[in-house]
């Protein structure tokens, strides 16, 4: 796993959609369950929604908290 993705998913936000604005670690899971079946968006963003979608299917969000603190 690359780190910067990591960091990448509690620092950049959703461009678009229901949840713009929203930091990506911070989409709810059933959206990204939503996007898993529709399929991801190309790209950065497509590879960042899908990176956190495996997180929560894996229950891995612990790996981010490291991260969400240095950020506040």
């Amino acid at each position: 796993m690359n780190a910067q993705i990591l960091q990448d998913l509690v620092s950049q936000r959703m461009p678009f959609g229901k949840y713009k604005g929203k930091l990506i670690c911070e989409i709810p899971e059933y959206y990204l369950v939503w996007y898993h079946q529709k399929g991801f968006p190309e790209g950065k963003l497509g590879m960042w929604l899908h990176t956190m979608y495996e997180i929560r299917l894996n229950g891995l969000e612990y790996l981010l908290n490291p991260l969400k603190t240095k950020k506040s």
